[in-house]
């Protein structure tokens, strides 16, 4: 059962002291029913004109503003239309709206439905809520979903950024606010540029869904999904992810990245770009120290120089990139592999300075180049920055070159050290070995049969090439030796001291450099899930929008009805239980790097829904 009760106030110094006839009014309405309490209002001065705004009590201002509560909310304006049987208020003029301790509003207009608990703000709108504020021209603000809402651009504001959009949602249990179109996050150190956002207030951590680019001085981040913590600077990119240095791109499936420490960490399906210096490497970790100058990577690490005559790929356990763009220095470690099509080789570690185009290789090394098998106690290769071609090869300390005879037996020379030429389309032209030379020839016609096989000694020894082939031997110095028939030079030993053929490792394509090595396995990467979609902010019950709007509202239904183009163009619904288990598919094929993984167990990526994509 329903009852109405009035209440007249009558007060006022002036009449009490000065004998005034000034009367202030005080009205106060209640209603109550078994399920809802009406808007009170208390207001100086209460009049009613049926004719012009029928159903309502106008409430103005004069010494104090009107004041309006309804269930834990409570408003001040300059001037109030109380419409007592729709339950409903306009409030005009220095609105005031406070809900507990924490969230507080500001417009020169808004409505407030008490049966619906539904407000709506226009004009210079200004919410807060403890250290995020939120300025809009119109915003909704749905009580029992305690969330706020526009559509027309909006600016939110926490300690360390400032984001506008073209729509926002605020989730106040959660202190999360979501962000869709134009999304701009703007802080004095960078810019995000989002088409939907997600922000978690308290901790200021952002979530990042569709094309999405962060840019500051030093650097350019863009991802298709993402977490960044505005106010810690750094974040972590699962799609389509990319950083931009000056003269660098970093590529992979996961990026992390701290841009105070310029630090960027990338995991599986890596490539790092050198812009300046044409250049690539690859692996499925790598770390980029941005002030250093350096790049680290391994798993199936790869460094590839392009060349336009002929590009040269480099493979190691390891591979660290450092230097300024016009002196980088290249290393390999441990079970380096190099190719090019016209020469390869093998070697425990490496060295490429590409100022000077010296490359060069340490420890047990051996090189391929064509028909010639070389080797020695370190290698040097020279290339011509200029032309991009290789000039000449350098073989320090136990010389030695074979290569194997075009019928049976193996061609070899040694000596301390070598000297090798190459020609205009990178094939070896000329070779000097130097110092306590030795050689075994085969010494055949041109029809191919053998007249012998040559066995000397000499100081020195020029080999020239004729198709790939030895040609011409050339000893200088007090030559010795003896040119053997072949058959009695089978019963002579056939090969030098030191000699060991290696012909099976060569490596004869590109594809070849892991030849030998166990399938790789890519590291599992930890993905971020969809957001959610939430039923549309204009539909609190079965009744639909219509409920929104009682008949004296200046809101219509075109002013609520939800919009295309508002809609979350990244999320999930709980429609499609195939897409779930596709990304979690996903998910568990992929899982984060080290550091990575660290700083997700500190702040987490959120948890995944049986949702679908939109």
């Amino acid at each position: 059962m329903t009852y109405v009760k009035s209440t007249l106030y009558c007060g006022g110094n002036a009449f009490a002291k000065a004998g005034s006839l000034l009367l202030l009014l005080l009205i106060t309405y209640s209603t109550y029913a078994q399920e809802r309490k009406e808007i009170d209002i208390i207001s100086d001065v209460s009049r009613i004109d049926e004719e012009k705004y029928p159903g309502a009590f106008i409430m103005n201002k004069t010494t104090n503003q009107v004041f309006i509560e309804h269930e834990g909310i409570e408003m001040w304006c300059d001037l109030a239309f109380h419409y007592k049987e729709e339950n409903f208020v306009k409030a005009i003029g220095n609105v005031r709206i406070k809900q507990g301790d924490s969230v507080s509003m500001r417009s020169r207009y808004a409505e407030y439905n008490g049966n619906t608990k539904f407000a709506f703000a226009r004009g210079n709108v200004w919410l807060k809520k403890d250290t995020t504020t939120v300025t809009t021209d119109t915003l909704y603000f749905d009580r029992v979903k305690q969330q706020a809402y526009y559509r027309s651009g909006g600016t939110v504001t926490s300690p360390n950024s400032k984001i506008t959009s073209r729509v926002g949602r605020y989730y106040m249990e959660t202190d999360k606010i979501s962000f869709v179109s134009n999304v701009e996050v703007t802080n004095p150190e960078y810019v995000i540029n989002s088409e939907q956002l997600d922000f978690y207030s308290a901790n200021e951590h952002a979530y990042l869904y569709g094309p999405t680019t962060i840019v500051s001085d030093s650097s350019k981040v863009y991802c298709e999904r993402g977490f960044y913590d505005t106010k810690r600077d750094y974040g972590y990119f699962v799609k389509n992810s990319r950083i931009d240095y000056n003269n660098r791109q970093v590529f992979g499936d996961s990026l992390f990245f701290n841009r105070v420490t310029n630090f960027a960490s990338a995991t599986n399906n890596i490539r790092v770009v050198d812009t300046l210096n044409n250049s690539v490497i690859k692996g499925h970790y790598a770390e980029v120290y941005r002030d250093k100058d350096s790049v680290f990577i391994t798993k199936r690490a790869i460094a590839i120089t392009v060349e336009q005559q002929d590009s040269v790929y480099i493979h190691g356990d390891k591979l660290i990139v450092t230097g300024k763009p016009e002196n980088r220095i290249v290393r390999g470690y441990y079970n380096v592999k190099l190719y090019k099509s016209d020469l390869s080789g093998k070697c425990d570690s490496i060295h490429v300075n590409q100022k000077t185009g010296l490359t060069q290789m340490i420890r047990r090394p051996i090189l391929w180049s064509d028909k010639s098998q070389i080797t020695g106690d370190s290698i040097h290769l020279i290339s011509n920055n200029e032309t991009e071609k290789l000039d000449s090869l350098k073989v320090f300390d136990n010389s030695f070159i074979i290569q194997k005879d075009s019928i049976s037996g193996y061609n070899q020379i040694k000596g301390q050290k070598l000297f090798g030429f190459f020609d205009d389309e990178n094939q070896l032209e000329k070779v000097d070995i130097v110092n306590n030379a030795e050689s075994i020839i085969y010494i055949r016609e041109d029809t191919g049969a053998l007249q012998g096989i040559d066995k000397s000694k000499s100081a020195t020894i020029t080999i020239t090439f004729f198709e790939k082939a030895i040609d011409e031997v050339i000893k200088y110095k007090n030559p010795g030796g003896d040119i053997w028939p072949e058959s009695q030079w089978l019963d002579q030993p056939q090969e030098l001291k030191d000699f060991e053929w290696r012909g099976d490792e060569q490596l004869l394509s590109k594809e070849d450099i892991f030849k030998g090595e166990a399938p790789f396995e890519l590291t599992k990467i930890k993905g971020i899930p969809l957001p959610e979609i939430d039923e549309d902010f204009f539909a609190p019950s079965e009744e639909g929008v219509n409920a929104l709007i009682p008949s004296t509202s200046e809101l219509t239904i075109d002013d609520l009805s939800p919009r295309k183009e508002d809609e979350q163009p990244v999320g999930t619904t709980s429609k499609d239980e195939e897409l779930l288990n596709e990304r979690e598919s996903v998910l568990n094929r992929n899982n984060a790097s080290a550091q990575q993984q660290e700083y997700q167990k500190k702040y987490g990526t959120g948890t995944i829904k049986k949702k679908k994509n939109n």
